[in-house]
């Protein structure tokens, strides 16, 4: 699906570039992008230093593979709490960070206030991380869970093939 053109009007076609392969392979050296790209090594390494000091990359990390790890359980929790006055929705965000099982967590617009993305071993793990961990969150009225079965997309990388 093909990004409206407005979304990064202040990259040009070589600074795309540069993030898609990123996006794909950030263990790329400058020399490997700047072939990659089509530009000499010098501008390609000052594109790539603005493009992390402008905030596009905001780091690297390894991609671990959750399966391998044992941590193939990935349940969602819908979340609804008590009070959304923002000193409340404070106290809960500092508090939803502190849990590592928490893959990611989301405000949402709708009949619930939060979506948390829970990734554990099994469902007994997960049954604990649910009963001790986010049911004692600041300000949880309540709760509702939807396990998925199967992961068919994920990951923002995948998103990067339509910067060009």
């Amino acid at each position: 699906m093909p990004i409206e053109a407005d979304v990064f009007s202040d990259l040009d076609q070589f600074d795309r570039k540069i993030l898609e392969a990123l996006a794909q392979d950030g263990r790329l050296s400058i020399t490997e992008l700047a072939a990659r790209v089509g530009l000499s090594k010098t501008p390609c390494q000052l594109r790539f230093k603005r493009l992390i000091n402008d905030g596009y990359i905001e780091g690297f990390k390894a991609v671990l593979n959750p399966a391998k790890m044992q941590l193939d359980h990935i349940a969602f929790v819908e979340v609804k709490l008590s009070n959304t006055r923002e000193d409340a929705l404070k106290s809960f965000n500092d508090a939803v960070k502190k849990i590592r099982e928490v893959e990611e967590c989301h405000m949402i617009a709708g009949r619930f206030d939060y979506l948390l993305k829970i990734r554990t071993r099994d469902i007994g793990r997960y049954r604990r991380v649910l009963g001790e961990r986010i049911s004692t969150l600041p300000h949880v009225a309540s709760t509702s869970t939807n396990v998925a079965m199967e992961t068919v997309k994920e990951g923002w990388d995948k998103f990067a093939s339509s910067l060009t």
